[in-house]
């Protein structure tokens, strides 16, 4: 369980650096903690990066370009796939 929750802090700390609307505050949490269990449903990058997208334009009611979705979708599925391949 504990390395469950190394995981998921990677996660999180993945997105609070993307801040794709330069909030700069962590005012991002819900958004996370959709994101994260997005991560645990998908493993098609693509599928993950629109589920990112519209979480986010649900929140802020703006849309964040598909290729910035893509690319920290890429980076959370290579944790997650690190991740299952460890011991």
């Amino acid at each position: 369980m504990e390395k469950q929750v190394k995981t998921n802090l990677l996660y999180v700390d993945i997105l609070n650096e993307w801040d794709p609307f330069q909030l700069k505050d962590g005012s991002y949490d819900t958004e996370i903690a959709d994101t994260v269990q997005a991560v645990y449903e998908l493993d098609n990058p693509e599928k993950l990066a629109e589920r990112i997208q519209s979480i986010f334009e649900f929140s802020f009611d703006a849309i964040i370009p598909m290729d910035q979705c893509l690319k920290v979708a890429r980076e959370l599925l290579l944790i997650k796939e690190n991740d299952s391949c460890s011991i």
